[in-house]
C-alpha cells in the first residue's frame, strides 16, 4: 500500500528579516514533514491581513489586530508570534512633539489592519489616519504631507538616520500602561484543516524557530537578503528583538496580552466585535 502523499499547503508571510529568520529552516527544508508539504508565498503584512479575511491561504502571517476579522476562519499558532516586550512600533515626527500634541494631527500609518495602528488608536483616538505603504511613511513625513509617521519593521532602528524625532514607542507605552508585552504579528491556520495537520504545522513552525536560534549565523545570513539594506549588526539586533522566547512558544502571557489588546480595541470602538483568542499548540 502506497503511503498517502503529503498535503500541500501554502504558507504566506512577509519578506522581513525576522520572518525570514524564523521560517528559514522550513523554507530550506532543514525541517521536514511526511504529512504536509509547504509552499512559501511572500507579501507585505497588510496584504496578508486582507487575504486572510477571504481565507486565501492555509497558513498565514497576520497582524494580531486582524484576528477578530478572521477568527471565524483561522486559529492562531502558539509558535511564531512577533512580540515587542517593552519596545515596538514608533511614532516619529520632523521636529520634537509630545504625545498630547497628537490630537487632530495627520499621521501616516502602515495600514488600518496593522497592530501598530490599533495600539496608536487605543493610546490616542483623535487623529487623521493616512494609510501609506509601510516603507513610504517616512517619505510622507519628509515631504510634510503628514505631521507624524507610524514606523514598523526595520525602520524602527533606522529612522533616526533621517533626523526624525521619536514621539513615543508604542511597545514601551503598552508595557507601562498594562504591564504586558505588545503582541504584534502572529501566524494563523485555517480551522478547516484536519487537526493532525494543524498540530504538524505548529511543530514545523516551532522546530524552524528553534533551528534558527541554534544555528544563528546561518539563519541570519539567509535573513539578511530580506533586511532592506540594513547593516548586519542592525539586522541582528532587529531579529533578536522580535524572535525571542515568546516566538518559540506564546505560553500563557501572550494569549493574555493579545486578549487585553483586542478587548481594548473593542472598547475603543476600533474593533467591531469582541473575540476570544484561540491558539493551536
Amino acid at each position: 500500500m502506497q503511503p498517502a502523499s503529503p498535503l500541500e499547503i501554502v504558507c504566506a508571510h512577509s519578506p522581513d528579516s525576522d520572518d525570514a529568520f524564523m521560517f528559514y529552516a522550513m523554507a530550506t527544508k532543514k525541517v521536514r514533514s511526511r504529512l504536509v508539504q509547504v509552499r512559501h508565498v511572500l507579501d507585505d503584512i497588510e496584504t496578508l491581513n486582507r487575504k486572510a479575511m477571504a481565507g486565501e491561504y492555509e497558513f498565514t502571517a497576520i497582524s494580531y489586530h486582524a484576528y477578530p476579522y478572521v477568527a471565524d476562519k483561522y486559529m492562531l499558532l502558539a509558535s511564531g508570534s512577533s512580540i515587542g516586550d517593552g519596545y515596538g512600533p514608533m511614532l516619529v515626527s520632523n521636529t520634537p512633539m509630545a504625545v498630547d500634541e497628537l490630537k487632530g494631527k495627520r499621521i501616516a500609518i502602515p495600514g488600518k489592519m496593522t497592530t501598530a495602528y490599533l495600539a496608536l488608536k487605543i493610546m490616542e483616538p483623535d487623529f487623521e489616519a493616512i494609510p501609506t505603504p509601510f516603507d513610504k511613511v517616512l517619505d510622507a513625513l519628509k515631504e510634510r504631507a503628514v505631521d507624524a509617521a507610524l514606523v514598523i519593521h526595520e525602520a524602527q532602528l533606522t529612522y533616526s538616520k533621517g533626523g526624525y524625532h521619536q514621539i513615543t514607542d508604542l511597545g514601551k507605552w503598552f508595557k507601562s500602561a498594562y504591564d504586558l508585552p505588545l503582541p504584534l504579528g502572529a501566524n494563523a491556520l485555517l480551522r478547516s484543516l484536519p487537526e493532525d495537520v494543524r498540530s504538524e504545522c505548529c511543530r514545523l513552525m516551532r522546530e524552524s524557530i528553534n533551528y534558527a536560534l541554534e544555528n544563528h549565523e546561518e539563519a541570519l545570513n539567509y535573513a539578511m537578503q530580506f533586511a532592506r539594506d540594513m547593516e548586519p549588526a542592525l539586522a541582528e539586533k532587529f531579529v533578536g528583538m522580535y524572535v525571542n522566547h515568546y516566538t518559540v512558544d506564546a505560553g500563557e502571557i501572550i494569549p493574555k496580552a493579545a486578549q487585553k489588546l483586542l478587548d481594548l480595541g473593542f472598547e475603543a470602538g476600533v474593533i467591531p466585535k469582541r473575540v476570544e483568542v484561540e491558539f493551536v499548540r
